[in-house]
């Protein structure tokens, strides 16, 4: 058993899902009740989220950017909100990386990771 993290293991190694497509998208739930699929919010028990509150929008966006697939960023996350959300949210480096690097490619914002 390794005991130890490296770049093959850990919370860094895990892929980052950002569909390049998203601005694109017009899917996302955006507001309402939402309760998160286990796959995504796979520790305690359900929780339903208001994504009209800013505080629960933020929880949410936290739990898809870090566990989802890219269908689940598709569907929970608006890029403007997350944008806006952006230095609110309790995310890891590798997280932080790759969506800074969608914002630049794609709206010529550079946003601290």
């Amino acid at each position: 058993m390794v005991r130890t993290r490296s770049a093959e293991l850990g919370p860094s190694a895990r892929p980052v899902a950002v569909p390049e497509d998203i601005d694109d998208v017009r899917g996302s739930t955006g507001h309402g009740l939402v309760q998160l699929p286990f796959h995504i919010r796979w520790s305690g028990p359900p929780i339903t989220y208001d994504l009209d509150r800013r505080s629960d929008r933020a929880r949410v966006y936290e739990q898809v950017l870090r566990e989802g697939t890219d269908d689940d960023v598709r569907a929970y996350v608006d890029v403007d909100d997350l944008l806006d959300l952006w230095d609110e949210l309790v995310l890891p480096p590798s997280v932080r990386r790759a969506w800074a690097g969608w914002f630049r490619r794609h709206r010529c914002v550079e946003l601290e990771c």
